[in-house]
């Protein structure tokens, strides 16, 4: 049996660019760009495997045994924080194993989560929607200013909520960070309604930027939310004050 990496075709495709003239001809050059600060690859022996191919094993695996669901772009973002734990653990046995640990941790957690990919379930009281609007109906309720600027701007929370959900903001923040963000909600006994509160917080933390700032200001500021440079201390230990003063169950 080949490889996973030797069935599945990878291809570079080329760029090109369209020049025309004043007289109206049209030229293409090629296009290629290249890094000149980027360290080169080290070539691996024969029968070792890169940690992509590994992860990517895990997904092909799953989205087999999963085929109702199948695999959703942003999967890989999950499963990445998952096998690097396991992966940079400094005991052989816990290294040789990560494979195997990361396959059922990701299938685990997917099985809580999944249905934040399933478009079918968007609108279900467990679809990435609810959730969405349960993130601002606590923001309405815990700041109206800051949610009413918003409402008034257009800012709709897809337009960044959704990644934020369904990732577990694995993309917003550097990787020990969200290694953090994780260990909060899988230690928290509401696991991810957490989430939410979380969310709510990272709003609130940057409230005096948004209000300042116009519609495109603001998307791209929570669409890039790192560049805040909000501790992430503070964001957790708001979203724990927020929870003891508002149910998530009286914000649906």
């Amino acid at each position: 049996m080949f490889a996973l990496k030797q069935r599945v075709e990878q291809t570079i495709l080329p760029s090109q660019v369209v020049e025309s003239t004043r007289q109206g001809i049209k030229n293409l050059g090629s296009l290629r760009r290249v890094d000149e600060t980027a360290e080169p690859h080290a070539v691996l022996k024969e029968g070792q495997e890169a940690h992509w191919e590994v992860v990517e094993r895990i997904l092909f695996v799953h989205t087999k045994v999963h085929k109702g669901l199948g695999y959703i772009q942003g999967m890989n973002e999950v499963c990445g924080p998952i096998y690097y734990v396991f992966a940079s653990q400094s005991d052989k046995e816990s290294q040789e194993f990560a494979e195997a640990d990361a396959f059922f941790c990701f299938s685990s957690l997917m099985v809580e989560i999944g249905d934040k990919f399933n478009k079918a379930l968007d609108s279900s009281p467990t679809g990435y929607k609810s959730a969405l609007d349960q993130m601002m109906n606590l923001l309405q309720r815990k700041d109206k200013a800051l949610y009413n600027d918003l409402v008034r701007k257009d800012v709709d929370p897809q337009y960044f909520g959704f990644r934020w959900i369904t990732l577990l903001l694995s993309q917003e923040f550097l990787l020990p960070e969200v290694i953090q963000f994780w260990d909060t909600f899988l230690a928290d006994s509401r696991r991810f309604e957490f989430l939410i509160y979380v969310c709510c917080a990272m709003i609130l933390c940057i409230k005096r930027e948004l209000m300042s700032g116009d519609f495109g200001e603001n998307i791209l500021l929570l669409q890039n939310y790192s560049v805040s440079n909000v501790d992430i201390i503070r964001i957790l230990r708001d979203a724990k004050e927020i929870s003891n003063w508002y149910p998530l169950s009286k914000c649906i």
